[in-house]
């Protein structure tokens, strides 16, 4: 029944080809122009019967936000790219169009952006939809109050930043036109890759009226949810299921002849066994939740089934909380990343669908020269695979931080939710961890609950993980500031920081000689445990059509149909 597809292995490495010249900050000069975008497999040129009614999808639980502001988990953003559009969107080939503005253009010194929306755009309610909406969106997501852990990654490098992140929202240098029809924003210094920002989930219109109206609360059911993509939330059952359907009231970049489905279902399920049986009886037909016990025979069948495993652009690693004592030590973050055979967890426990990491950033991300995996630590791995050696330094360092063999180390607390390979890893670290004579428990948490205790730093050590929003290295690296909304660990380290600063400059070699210095700081420290690189794995029928997956994790639906 089941196929392995590799089909985006070459396309992650085009991407970062093709990136070379856009990476680091400061480059292209010239305006661009929106065109439409186009699914692989439209429903025109279908071979069989297209049933536009409808289809029932499955790629994550309860999501813990749909706000596009406060949501940091691809799950959300799967959901928050088929509700709602940006300025700019990405289509299959990961090129940037124009979604909500029809154009826009880039200052030849790099530094003032200049986006022109499309005419009659309206949000799903059919209120209209100006830049002024975005000048809004953009104002609140930079306000300390909403505590939008994308901020300083989206909106960082807008002149004014800094100053709206004091307290001053009104000083972040984004201004849309009195009759609403143009959006300028000014930079703080050239970067290249603002399109791509521009095309990012987070940087989605909110509709002022309703979050003024609503509060939190307006992200919460169907009937206070007002969005501005091809589909829109008209159902929701919390735990159960999310059905959206096409948007009337749909004005964007996506080809709308080509939307063609009358709904998409999200099933709302946590438990893979419950994902595998949806498929199975034909409910569903595409999960993300696949059992890790099936993988083994799903991997072997040669009968053309649906088992898919993709690269894409991100890291599974291990956070601690480095406010506890028990981790304030680098001698002692360096001994449990050691401990840790990464050749036997990914081929083993994660069964080949994901690979060993010795370093934070991974293969396919680019620099100057190339690759910045092959370009980092004087192209040598952080953490060598010599499994002996390393576990034998890990019990010394153990020892000159004052716990030999474990001895007067406090019981530590591991916390995950518990889907794909996440506990069994948990398991395999309370052994190997065991062998140091550190004692560690394990706390299994729901999804939409662990994402919240973890970025507030209620744990002890956690799973964590980061699929890239755009292929630059800053994207991982930036995580790790201090102050950052998604640096879970709470790391800080004033030269990683001045690092981090010091590659926002237009000269693209010192951009990436800076962000491997602080690289090279963080995993000296081992401000995070590097673990695997991801691979997605995941079943999809052959019966639905038009969709697509994407190196930076997304699935996109706008497209889909079922063929018959």
């Amino acid at each position: 029944m089941k196929r392995i597809s590799r089909r985006n292995f070459l396309k992650v490495a085009g991407v970062g080809a093709a990136a070379l010249g856009l990476a680091a900050c400061g480059g292209s000069k010239s305006g661009s122009t929106a065109t439409s975008g186009s699914a692989s497999s439209a429903a025109g040129s279908s071979t069989g019967s297209v049933n536009t009614a409808g289809f029932t999808v499955q790629y994550g639980p309860n999501p813990e936000t749909l706000d596009p502001s406060l949501n940091s988990a691809v799950d959300g953003a799967n959901t928050i790219i088929t509700i709602f559009e940006p300025l700019l969107i990405i289509n299959e080939n990961n090129e940037v169009i124009g979604g909500q503005a029809e154009s826009w253009e880039e200052s030849e010194d790099g530094l003032t952006w200049t986006f022109t929306m499309r005419d009659g755009l309206k949000w799903s309610d059919g209120t209209d939809l100006t830049a002024k909406d975005f000048e809004y969106s953009f104002k609140r997501m930079a306000n300390p109050d909403t505590a939008a852990p994308y901020a300083e990654t989206c909106l960082g490098m807008i002149d004014g930043f800094k100053a709206a992140q004091a307290g001053d929202t009104d000083a972040l240098n984004v201004k849309a036109s009195d009759d609403g029809k143009t959006l300028t924003i000014v930079l703080s210094y050239p970067c290249s890759y603002f399109d791509k920002m521009a095309a990012f989930a987070s940087m989605s219109p909110v509709q002022q009226a309703t979050v003024e109206a609503n509060g939190d609360a307006w992200c919460t059911s169907a009937e206070t949810f007002v969005s501005n993509g091809p589909y829109m939330i008209t159902e929701w059952t919390p735990s159960e299921r999310i059905v959206l359907s096409k948007n009337p009231n749909y004005v964007g970049g996506w080809d709308s002849s080509k939307i063609v489905s009358d709904s998409i279902t999200l099933l709302l399920l946590e438990d893979s066994s419950a994902s595998f049986a949806a498929y199975n009886s034909g409910e569903a037909v595409l999960i993300k939740d696949v059992p890790t016990d099936e993988i083994p025979s799903l991997t072997k069948a040669e009968d053309g089934g649906d088992f898919y495993v993709d690269p894409i652009l991100g890291t599974y690693y291990v956070s601690m909380n480095l406010q506890r004592d028990a981790f304030k030590d680098a001698k002692v973050r360096k001994a449990l990343a050691l401990a840790i055979d990464r050749d036997y967890v990914a081929n083993t426990i994660m069964q080949g669908t994901y690979s060993a990491a010795s370093n934070l950033v991974g293969p396919s991300i680019v620099d100057a020269q190339g690759y910045f995996y092959d370009n980092a630590n004087g192209g040598s791995p952080y953490i060598a695979d010599d499994y002996e050696a390393n576990m034998a330094e890990a019990k010394k360092l153990l020892e000159e931080a004052g716990y030999p063999n474990g001895e007067g180390y406090p019981t530590i607390e591991y916390s995950t939710n518990d889907s794909g390979y996440h506990v069994p890893l948990a398991e395999y670290l309370q052994q190997v961890w065991g062998d140091l004579g550190i004692t560690l428990t394990i706390s299994k948490m729901e999804w939409s609950a662990f994402t919240a205790a973890r970025r507030a730093g209620e744990y002890d050590v956690a799973r964590n993980g980061w699929v890239m929003d755009y292929n630059d290295p800053s994207n991982m690296v930036e995580l790790f500031c201090t102050g950052n909304g998604n640096n879970d660990g709470k790391y800080s380290n004033a030269d990683f920081d001045a690092a981090v600063e010091a590659s926002k400059v237009a000269d693209v070699a010192e951009h990436f000689a800076q962000l491997h210095k602080a690289e090279d700081i963080l995993m000296e420290d081992m401000g995070c445990i590097p673990v695997a690189y991801y691979n997605e794995f995941w079943l999809q029928s052959s019966s639905l059509k038009g969709v697509w997956h994407s190196p930076y994790g997304y699935w996109y639906f706008q497209y889909g149909y079922i063929e018959e």
